[in-house]
């Protein structure tokens, strides 16, 4: 009889502990790696939510920059949210960058956190360093997240020991603003990584949406070609890009043309996906290269940023 207790007894301690593994990870502590735009924004959206984020990128200068970016954007924010009442709001922006802390050194830091949302340069060999790295140093059930845009999840998880625990985690700019996160499910992700953040990007105030590890994922897969092919029907001389913005604008509904969003995201960022989707896939008549895409690119007419694209800025 004795016996058959210590049997059950174990029996239920194993099924006790199978069922605490199953479990969703509450996300608590982030910690971001990339001080840019994207990597800011995410920062900025964690700590207003009320998690605890550490922000990581290679020098104070680049830190102490994010940081005064992030202010900012909380000031304008909380003028509009607190409009009648100034002092919450800057309690709010007080309380937000006090859950903001910096750091020159990933590695230190990951061995405490639930979560690493990776927003670096896009390059696959950084991106596969980085991970294997912090892999090493990150706790057993951290979640490591890459907001890649162009790169295959699955190429970047597998620098790791942690496939299930690793998946897309891709927000839109700029982050505070934009309601969509897209939630990427590779093959080795498991269920339990995959709704730890799905309700991790509902509790920043985000819609999330599913998508496989395919390229692009949704927005760009059907974004990235749409703006080619109105490159491609501008190269033929079939429409002018004039009336290819307008059109899109008034018959679709548009709030920007195609070459109007091609010059403000960037000739370059659309000529990197396409070229590495083309890579991926060269048959693909959607992959397909641009000629005055390309030829932009070359001559550093990037857009708005550089003052001149396919239209020109003042």
């Amino acid at each position: 009889m004795a016996f058959v207790t210590r049997q059950f007894v174990r029996s239920l301690s194993s099924s006790s502990s199978a069922s605490a593994s199953a479990k969703k990870i509450i996300v608590k502590h982030v910690t971001v790696i990339g001080g840019g735009l994207m990597g800011a924004g995410i920062a900025q959206v964690a700590a207003a939510s009320g998690h605890t984020v550490v922000l990581v990128d290679q020098t104070e200068d680049i830190l102490a920059k994010s940081k005064k970016s992030i202010e900012e954007n909380l000031r304008k924010m909380s003028k509009k949210k607190f409009a009648e009442n100034p002092k919450a709001g800057d309690e709010f922006v007080e309380k937000t960058l006090s859950s903001i802390s910096t750091c020159t050194d990933a590695a230190s830091v990951v061995h405490s956190t639930d979560l690493v949302v990776e927003a670096i340069v896009e390059n696959l060999k950084v991106k596969n360093e980085l991970f294997q790295r912090l892999d090493k140093f990150a706790a057993e059930h951290t979640i490591f997240a890459s907001n890649t845009s162009s790169l295959q999840i699955t190429s970047i998880a597998n620098a790791t020991t942690r496939q299930d625990r690793f998946a897309g985690l891709h927000f839109f700019n700029p982050v505070p603003l934009m309601k969509l996160v897209e939630v990427i499910k590779t093959p080795m992700t498991s269920q339990k990584t995959f709704e730890s953040l799905v309700d991790f990007s509902k509790a920043l105030g985000k819609h999330p949406v599913s998508c496989k590890d395919t390229p692009g994922f949704i927005v760009n897969r059907l974004l990235v070609p749409y703006l080619i092919e109105a490159i491609r029907m501008h190269e033929r001389g079939d429409a002018s890009k004039e009336d290819i913005d307008t059109a899109m604008k008034l018959g679709a509904g548009y709030p920007m043309g195609p070459f109007e969003l091609l010059d403000y995201v960037g000739l370059d960022t659309t000529k990197f996906i396409l070229d590495g989707w083309h890579e991926m896939d060269a048959k693909n008549p959607l992959f397909q290269p641009s000629t005055s895409l390309n030829k932009l690119v070359a001559e550093k007419k990037l857009g708005k940023k550089t003052g001149e694209g396919y239209y020109k800025y003042k």
